[in-house]
């Protein structure tokens, strides 16, 4: 998002300073986060959470949640702070999101999971947070890939140990009657089907 304009980070100085502008608002401003509305009559925060949740901003995403901002909100794709937070690499701010009770097995409209998201990535100190946190291990998508499968997929073989040593299931199939194996040998992925076979 664009940084606010000098002309409308002086007026919410001003009010601020005058005692008329609430203290999200504040921070939002000085966290340079763009208000497509009137800014002292927001209502809808969502957005701002999720955005605050993709650059990993905690303070941001404390007084949002302070105020009441649904922690499991989604946005047009199904994406939630949580999913956003995971699939951008930001720890600290998935970390304060499940501590506020985000649904860690939540997917996108798609079915993906922040697990599947994190094993996509290569993500282990994210995967590794999820799953502390009760993460499906065996959850699937609309086409019935699981992390373990993206993991071995993409070559992500430190997540693939992950998955393994946490008890992931290596005999589900996808829609087309493929497992986590056959996508390792299709894909050349050796040191996944020896951690497989």
């Amino acid at each position: 998002m664009a940084e606010l304009k000098g002309g409308l980070k002086t007026a919410l100085r001003r009010r601020r300073t005058a005692g008329q502008l609430s203290p999200l608002v504040w921070i939002l401003s000085r966290k340079g986060i763009a208000l497509k509305q009137n800014p002292v009559h927001m209502e809808d925060f969502t957005n701002v959470l999720i955005h605050a949740a993709r650059v990993g901003n905690l303070d941001v995403i404390r007084e949002l949640l302070s105020r009441g901002v649904d922690v499991n909100a989604r946005d047009e794709r199904g994406y939630t702070p949580l999913l956003i937070a995971c699939y951008n690499n930001r720890l600290q701010a998935a970390e304060l999101l499940l501590e506020s009770g985000a649904d860690v097995n939540a997917g996108d409209y798609g079915g993906n999971t922040a697990l599947m998201g994190a094993a996509f990535k290569g993500l282990p100190e994210i995967a590794a947070l999820l799953i502390r946190y009760g993460a499906d291990l065996n959850s699937q998508h609309g086409n019935g890939g699981t992390a373990l499968m993206f993991a071995t997929m993409f070559g992500r073989n430190e997540v693939v140990k992950l998955l393994l040593e946490s008890g992931a299931d290596t005999d589900i199939l996808d829609v087309r009657g493929q497992s986590a194996f056959d996508l390792a040998m299709q894909q050349g992925n050796r040191e996944a089907i020896t951690l497989l076979a």
